[in-house]
């Protein structure tokens, strides 16, 4: 039974970051000039968009694997959580497009930045657990895990 539940809480945490390690990083790191042009027009500007892509690479990449290896995974999960704000922000402009109720492509973004807000929840679950009394132990220890392998015993 052990082992079971080990393996639940390790799918639940690959499911959280299943988007963002294999699927995002790698797509960046095949399609690098297109994610770099994609950042370009979502800033803007020429000059960061490079370096936009590498932090979003190393925090996908590093984050993600803290989340999986419980290594600092609380904080690591603050960390993916802004990322998913605001990356919504930057790449998911529901209101610029400006056709938002004729179903448009401002509709289509809406969703995907909801989506981006809703796993934004999901990872501030991991960083300041499930109810109030566990929230504290986040702001009193910020880098420590979350032990989330560790099985406890009941009294």
């Amino acid at each position: 039974m052990a082992s079971l539940s080990v393996a639940i809480a390790f799918g639940v945490r690959l499911l959280l970051v299943l988007l963002f390690l294999p699927f995002s990083a790698l797509d960046k790191i095949l399609n690098f000039k297109g994610a770099v042009g994609q950042a370009r027009q979502a800033v803007h500007a020429t000059g960061p968009a490079t370096l936009l892509i590498l932090i979003g690479l190393g925090v996908e990449i590093g984050m993600s694997l803290c989340i999986l290896t419980g290594f600092a995974d609380r904080a690591a999960a603050f960390v993916l959580a802004g990322y998913c704000g605001v990356t919504a922000l930057l790449w998911k402009p529901f209101w610029a497009p400006g056709d938002f109720w004729a179903g448009g492509k401002g509709r289509e973004l809406f969703w995907d930045f909801l989506k981006n807000f809703a796993l934004a929840g999901g990872f501030l679950l991991i960083t300041f657990g499930t109810g109030a009394g566990t929230v504290q132990g986040f702001f009193s220890d910020p880098l420590a895990s979350s032990h989330p392998y560790a099985i406890q015993a009941r009294p």
